[in-house]
C-alpha cells in the first residue's frame, strides 16, 4: 500500500542535511563608503569563511579603494571595539583558502590607473565571471 504521506516524510528527512548545510559560497558586494560599513562587511565575510565557506568579495565605488596599495586612511584605520581595519580584514580574509578578492571591471578604468595599483593577491573582476559567482545554486549574495 502506497502511504503518500511516509513518502513526502521520507523524502523530507533526507533531503534536510543539504538544507542545512547550505551555499557553499559567500559573494559579498560592497559599495559603501563608510568605513564602519567597510568593516562589518569584513567580519560578516570572515565569519563565514570560519564557518568554512568560500569567500568572493567584489569592490566597487568608493569601496574599491580598500584594494589599494595606497588605500585612503579609513580604509586603513582601527574601528572599536577591536581597534581592526577594513583593509586589514580584508587581508586576512585573503590569506586564507578559497577567497578572491576583485575590483568591478569599472573600477580601475574609472581611477584612470591600472592593476600595478592594487594590492597583491587582488584582481579585477570579469563580469561574466561574476555573475556566475552571483547566480550559482551554492552561493548566497550580501551586498553592502
Amino acid at each position: 500500500m502506497f502511504r503518500p504521506i511516509a513518502a513526502a516524510a521520507t523524502a523530507l528527512s533526507l533531503a534536510t542535511p543539504a538544507l542545512a548545510e547550505g551555499p557553499d559560497t559567500l559573494v559579498t558586494i560592497l559599495t559603501a563608503p563608510e568605513p564602519q560599513t567597510q568593516l562589518m562587511a569584513m567580519v560578516l565575510t570572515m565569519q563565514a569563511v570560519g564557518q568554512g565557506k568560500a569567500a568572493h568579495v567584489l569592490l566597487c565605488g568608493p569601496a574599491g579603494d580598500l584594494a589599494l596599495k595606497d588605500a585612503p586612511a579609513g580604509a586603513k584605520a582601527g574601528q572599536p571595539p577591536r581597534d581592526m581595519s577594513p583593509q586589514g580584514l580584508m587581508q586576512t580574509i585573503m590569506s586564507k583558502p578559497d577567497t578572491r578578492v576583485e575590483v568591478c571591471a569599472i573600477y580601475l578604468p574609472g581611477k584612470g590607473a591600472g592593476p600595478e595599483v592594487l594590492l597583491d593577491g587582488v584582481t579585477v573582476a570579469k563580469p561574466g565571471e561574476m555573475a556566475a559567482a552571483i547566480t550559482a545554486e551554492n552561493a548566497r549574495v550580501m551586498s553592502f
